[in-house]
């Protein structure tokens, strides 16, 4: 695990050392254990020299080459911790290089099937260098071997050949933009921005579309011209032209259906193949630990992780201070702690406050390069910073198995809403429509569900953040988006999801739809980007076995009947983990990972709220002050969130 940085010159002009520099020291939280740089080409050797001295390890790597390149790494060591295994890392002629964020889960045994084609390796278990050597074996189909989470720049110097591609589902981000005539990327944003010629321009469309999303759809990001590669697609830079974004895997792509009456077959398959997603991401040479909230994602992990572990897991637990004043959540130490006592963890767990919400909240935002709307980043920051604080260096998290199993309350009001949709006559919504806004509720979650279903956009199911409708965000807009935008709907960021979803699912319904759109955009650059930028925050690696590729595949088999069963939401995964978690573990009600905004909102939170976001609209006017008086008074604390982060992120980066 790591962060990556990179410079190409297309056109063959001069790169700064420095400018490679400063975006790697830009990302060191990131790999705190030293750096690595190549230089490739005609560079300033003074400059190079005056930079080889550091206060961490640092090695640095000068090539020739007809193309000026400069490729940078920062090291948090996990697998293999030697010198060797230190990047930007080359074969033995020189000609193939790579930088690498990530882990390959299954290296080990790619490494055996290239030495049995007589490869040597000089390193002793790096997965860096099996990715050099199975890239050259098979070119870039040697990704479609690769079980793990990553993003990738390989170079062919031979062939003056890049390739930069991104895991399946989205685990890893990658960023890149073009300026000048020199291509640049990185695993942050904030070491591209770091060259001061970079422009940052606010992206318009992203804005709007935040505000549905809370974040935005890939391969855009809030700042023009600067994007991020998709979950499961590749580029390629051949001879100083940028290619296009090419998919190499669509979750439907190796699903096989199963069948409602292989029931129980299904619960034993389920449970072997989640133990096989945990076992692998138990690969580390440094302690490994996990997230544990009590719920029953968590809790699973936990058991798995126990089961196969030599030793004490150790789990780690967020709540809150004086819970039982809070109206927005409530601690689930109980559960935590019963679950911890049971697989004899090493349990710690932490209460939080407002304060702690406040201090860290200008780092948040510089940590999140652009805004992740979701106020879980507080808790994953801080219980990031509780394992890092205990020593351990790689956690399991939970994320993917609500999208998986159908564990959402609004997948369900979402469903009935649609089902009942699919047989009422369109005329008939638009009376239901005008007859709610009449009432007084047009920005109501009802309201937003029926003008979908009337407008005729086929699925009213847009993700599972409830945040802002159509209507109400063209009220919440200024006058500058509104110019220019006219006609846009956020339905069209969406649509070219929904075509690819009725051309490759197995089975095609609504269920099976809400999983799909969720796992293409509301995990990758939402919840797993909120989990890379805050345990990255800390020198943390966090790791998801629900969402190992193969298992999803797996998941995206079984019959949406078995998802949702007699009113039980995930019912195949509690029933094949009944004999394994206690039975009020399982079937307790869903609560989520969670902050308490609404109950800071009406404190302090609210009053640094009031001042940064009438200071943004009096500046920018890009937001309608009308709209927002109205959230304030009518104490709205999660869009409030929504905004504040947002402006915010602007405040830092854009003005």
């Amino acid at each position: 695990m790591c962060g990556i940085a990179g410079i190409i010159s297309l056109n063959n002009d001069q790169i700064a050392v420095a400018d490679i520099i400063n975006a790697a020291d830009t990302i060191a939280h990131r790999g705190p254990d030293g750096d690595g740089f190549l230089f490739a080409g005609d560079f300033s050797n003074e400059e190079i020299e005056k930079n080889k001295i550091s206060s961490h390890k640092r090695f640095i790597f000068q090539i020739p080459s007809e193309r000026k390149v400069a490729l940078a790494h920062r090291r948090l060591s996990i697998i293999d911790l030697t010198d060797i295994a230190f990047q930007p890392m080359s074969d033995n002629t020189g000609n193939f290089w790579v930088v690498f964020n990530g882990e390959i889960y299954n290296h080990a045994e790619i490494r055996k099937e290239l030495i049995a084609l007589n490869y040597v390796f000089k390193t002793d278990h790096s997965d860096t260098e099996m990715i050099i050597y199975a890239f050259k074996e098979w070119g870039i189909e040697c990704i479609h071997r690769f079980r793990g989470m990553f993003a990738i720049c390989l170079w062919d110097k031979l062939k003056d050949e890049f390739y930069f591609v991104r895991d399946r589902i989205g685990v890893k981000p990658l960023y890149y933009t073009t300026h000048h005539g020199k291509f640049y990327f990185a695993s942050e944003i904030k070491a591209i921005i770091k060259d001061k010629n970079i422009p940052r321009t606010l992206n318009i469309t992203g804005f709007y579309d935040y505000f549905s999303f809370l974040t935005v759809p890939a391969p855009n990001t809030l700042f023009e011209n600067i994007y991020k590669l998709k979950p499961g697609h590749y580029f390629k830079i051949k001879n100083g032209e940028v290619g296009p974004q090419i998919e190499y895997w669509d979750i439907y792509d190796n699903v096989t259906m199963m069948k409602e009456s292989d029931e129980e077959i299904i619960k034993k398959q389920l449970i072997e193949n989640l133990r096989t997603a945990v076992k692998y991401r138990l690969e580390a040479d440094v302690p490994v630990g996990v997230f544990l909230s009590g719920g029953i994602d968590s809790s699973i992990n936990t058991a798995l992780f126990s089961e196969i572990s030599k030793s004490k897991v150790k789990a780690f637990t967020i709540g809150y201070e004086n819970d039982h004043e809070l109206k927005s959540y409530k601690n689930e130490y109980e559960f935590s702690r019963k679950i911890a006592k049971k697989f004899d963890c090493d349990y710690t767990e932490q209460s939080l406050t407002q304060k702690d919400l406040l201090d860290f909240l200008p780092e948040m935002i510089h940590f999140q390069d652009e805004p992740i709307g979701d106020p879980v980043c507080v808790p994953v920051y801080y219980v990031s910073k509780l394992a890092r604080e205990n020593n351990v260096t790689v956690a399991q998290v939970g994320e993917g198995s609500d999208e998986l199993f159908w564990g959402y309350q609004y997948w369900k009001q979402s469903l009935y809403a649609q089902n009942f949709s699919d047989y009422i006559p369109r005329f008939i919504k638009q009376i239901g429509q005008q007859i709610i806004k009449t009432a007084g509720k047009k920005y109501s979650f009802a309201y937003e569900l029926v003008r979908r279903s009337a407008a005729k956009e086929n699925e009213i199911f847009w993700g599972s953040i409830t945040s802002f409708g159509e209507e109400e965000k063209q009220a919440l807009m200024g006058t500058p988006i509104k110019e220019k935008l006219k006609n846009y709907s956020s339905w069209q960021a969406i649509l070219p999801y929904y075509e690819k979803f009725k051309k490759t699912s197995k089975e095609v319904n609504h269920l099976n739809w809400m999983s799909y759109f969720d796992l293409k955009l509301r995990i990758p650059e939402l919840l797993l980007m909120r989990v890379d930028k805050m345990s990255m925050a800390v020198a943390l690696e966090a790791r998801v076995p629900f969402l190992d590729h193969k298992f999803v595949e797996y998941a995206m088999g079984i019959p949406a009947k078995l998802k949702t069963k007699n009113g039980v939401s995930k019912y195949i995964l509690k029933k094949a983990v009944e004999g394994i978690l206690p039975h009020d573990v399982i079937y307790r009600k869903k609560q989520g990972f969670g902050a308490p905004v609404y109950d800071w909102f009406l404190d302090d939170l609210g009053t640094l709220a009031k001042k940064e976001i009438y200071e943004f609209i009096e500046e920018t006017k890009l937001l309608n002050k009308e709209m927002v008086d109205y959230y304030f008074e009518t104490k709205q604390g999660t869009k409030i969130w929504y905004i504040l982060n947002l402006v915010m992120w602007h405040k830092l980066y854009i003005r």
